[in-house]
Parts: C-alpha cells; sequence; structure tokens
C-alpha cells in the first residue's frame, strides 16, 4: 500500500454515530500491511492507584497519545486510551519517529511523575504471524471528534507480548523531553449525578469473539442509554468551572522546562479566568466561545469505546446498574465474557487540547478511584482497591 493511502487510511474508514453499531463487523477495517503499534503502561500501577496518584497515572497515558501525535505532526491516525496506558496506529514510514516519542515520554514520566512506563513498537507483520488481525472503525462521539475502535484481538496479543518484556523500545538519555504542547489536565473530578459512576470491561471468554459476545456488548450500551446519553458522565453543558490546582501544576510541568514552569502556571491560571468570565458573560474572545467550549468538551469525550473489548465508563443509577452487571455475570457463567466492573463518585477528565480554538479538542474519561484499572484487575486476578485520589 502506498505512502498516500497510507497517511489516508483513517480517514478513509467510514464514521458510524450510533455506538450500538460498534460491533458490526462492517464498521471495521484491517490496518494497512506494514503499520505497527505503539504502546505504553504503567509498571507496578497497584502501588500508584494505593497511594491515590491515579491522576498521574491517566496524565501519563495521555501523555503517550500527545508525545507521538505531536511527534508525527498530528496526523489523522488511530489511538486509544486505556486508563493507566494507550496505544497509537501508525504506518511504518513513522516507526523511528515513533520509537523517539515513546522513549521520551517514557523518560518524562520516570523523571516528572515518579512512575514507570513500559513502552513498545509491534509490527503488525508479528501480529499476523499469530493468525491475529488488528482491525479499525470509526465513531463519531460529536460532530467535531471521532475515535478509533479496534477489533481482531491483535491489540491484546500486542500488549501481551509487551508486558512479557517483547518488542522493547530503547531507552532515551536522561533529561529527554517529548512535546506534551496540548496536554492537560485542569478540571476537578466530575461528580455522579444519576448515581455512581461505574467502570465496566468485558472481554471476550475462552472461545474469543463470538455472536453471543457481540450482542452482549449491544444489550449493555442500551442498558445504559436509557439512562440519558448513553450514561455520559459529563453534563451536556460541560463540566461545572471546577479546577484543580494540582492540576495546573501538573499541566504546567507537562508542559514547560523547569525554569519557565512559573510563568507558564500563571498563564494557565490566567487562561481559566479569562474562560470563567467570558462563559459567566456569555462574551467571545476572537473567535473563542466559552460556552460552546464547555459543551464541545462534554460532546467530545471518550467516555466509551471498543478495544477487542468493551470500555465504558458511565454514570448509572441502581436499577440500571443492577440490569448491567447481571447480563456480564450471566456472560460469565457461560463462558461468553469476562467482565471488570468498578464503582466510584466521581470521573476523571484529561485532555489533549493542541489550540481551543479548534473544536476538534479530545478529552479522556475514566473513574477517579481506580477506574479502568482497577476494572482490569478483577479480570487479570490482581489487587487492586479503590482509593481516593489526589485530585
Amino acid at each position: 500500500m502506498n505512502d498516500i493511502s497510507n497517511e489516508r487510511f483513517f480517514a478513509d474508514v467510514p464514521v458510524f454515530t450510533d455506538f450500538e453499531r460498534v460491533t458490526d463487523t462492517n464498521n471495521y477495517r484491517p490496518l494497512p500491511d506494514g503499520w505497527f503499534l505503539a504502546l505504553a503502561d504503567i509498571v507496578g500501577s497497584t502501588q500508584a492507584i494505593g497511594a491515590g496518584r491515579y491522576k498521574d497515572v491517566n496524565m501519563a497515558g495521555v501523555s503517550v497519545i500527545s508525545a507521538v501525535l505531536n511527534a508525527v505532526g498530528k496526523g489523522d491516525y488511530p489511538f486509544v486510551f486505556g486508563g493507566d496506558g494507550a496505544m497509537v496506529a501508525l504506518p511504518g514510514t513513522l516507526e523511528p519517529v515513533a520509537r523517539s516519542a515513546l522513549a521520551a515520554a517514557q523518560c518524562w514520566v520516570e523523571e516528572d511523575l515518579g512512575l514507570a512506563l513500559r513502552i513498545a513498537i509491534v509490527p503488525l507483520t508479528d501480529i499476523r504471524k499469530e493468525g491475529l488481525d488488528v482491525r479499525v472503525a470509526r465513531h463519531a462521539a460529536s460532530p467535531h471528534v471521532t475515535y478509533a475502535m479496534f477489533a481482531g484481538g491483535g491489540a491484546s496479543w500486542a500488549e501481551r507480548q509487551m508486558k512479557s518484556g517483547r518488542f522493547g523500545v530503547e531507552r532515551a538519555p536522561a533529561g529527554t523531553r517529548p512535546d506534551l504542547t496540548g496536554l492537560s489536565c485542569r478540571w476537578s473530578p466530575i461528580e455522579a449525578h444519576n448515581g455512581e459512576i461505574v467502570s465496566i470491561i468485558a472481554v471476550p471468554g475462552a472461545g474469543g469473539t463470538s455472536p453471543e459476545f457481540r450482542k452482549l456488548v449491544m444489550d449493555v450500551v442500551a442498558i445504559s442509554a436509557e439512562q440519558g446519553r448513553g450514561g455520559h458522565p459529563v453534563p451536556a453543558d460541560g463540566p461545572a468551572f471546577s479546577f484543580s490546582m494540582k492540576g495546573v501544576e501538573r499541566e504546567a510541568r507537562a508542559t514547560a522546562r523547569p525554569e519557565k514552569r512559573l510563568t507558564k502556571k500563571l498563564f494557565i491560571l490566567l487562561q481559566i479566568a479569562l474562560v470563567v468570565v467570558l462563559h459567566k458573560l456569555g462574551a467571545k474572545f476572537g473567535r473563542f466561545d466559552a460556552r460552546r467550549y464547555k459543551q464541545d468538551v462534554s460532546g467530545n469525550s471518550d467516555f466509551r469505546k471498543f478495544d477487542d473489548g468493551l470500555k465504558m465508563t458511565i454514570d448509572v443509577d441502581a436499577d440500571h446498574l443492577a440490569r448491567i452487571q447481571s447480563l456480564l455475570e450471566e456472560a460469565k457463567v457461560k463462558d461468553i465474557a469476562r467482565y471488570g466492573l468498578h464503582r466510584q463518585s466521581s470521573a476523571l477528565m484529561t485532555c489533549f487540547v493542541p489550540t481551543p480554538m479548534s473544536h476538534d479538542h479530545v478529552h479522556f474519561i475514566d473513574g477517579a478511584s481506580g477506574g479502568y484499572a482497577v476494572a482490569a484487575s478483577q479480570i487479570t486476578g490482581k489487587t487492586l482497591t479503590p482509593v481516593d485520589i489526589t485530585p
């Protein structure tokens, strides 16, 4: 496949808007030959969660997406955020750039966040040698933003290989920093308004993806849809104006060198103050509309996805949650699926906003007290417990 089609692959994947169609195989296209997966996850997330640092874990995951996309020029490439990790799919011509970006992100996460980031580059050819594939669909979360959905089993296999020590990337020299322009974590945790924030992961059982598993996903999504807006944890008009000073500090550390961090923090605080005033007055600053921006934050949020399995962080009441859990438990007994489900009182938002003047900023949602990491631990058998985060 030539370079032009490589560059346009994801742009040419058909877009679907109804999330219930996420299991429709007609929506998915195989990655072109020669592509690879750039992956990362946090080593020792158990300890980080136990210390109440899940916001830092989330930020580390999103930093991988930010670093890689900034390094390759923010092209239109598939990516997915997994709570304590992330993945980006890219054409083979970009492998050297992606390797450098991953290594730089690893260095920054370890030196500035004090967390260990595991990284890998996994060629698609190795995945297909195993009889697996990476197929990609494109779901429109809003008119401005689409997110990649992954199927075929290849991404899950690649993650297992990374965790076993294969396909590693050479470490960057100490002090190496990635370009994290746009990485932001200013919002405070978002409280549940329907009942509880629930992070759910459901993956196929021993028999692999089956019609029964696809039906399970559709049924779970349909029940959450009864809650209104699919159980979206962020209000339709955007999150309440509640900003975290620790989040401002994290953003400054991510996007500015030590000697410029005080100036960066002051600039961030000025931005926040301006947005609050403009929103209150209903005024615009050039092309920037604060009220529209808040609405876009909600509409563009990535609160549900498919990554070789269903992942959702939703806001649901007790009745809907009981029905969802009943379906999942029945599927587990029949070995149709394995699942993890973690309940908490609020959600976290970590953002990638290259420019607030555009409508295509993206916002990643997870549960605030362990979220996807705790849900995944229930599948893998690790011991993770919910904790209070430090926002």
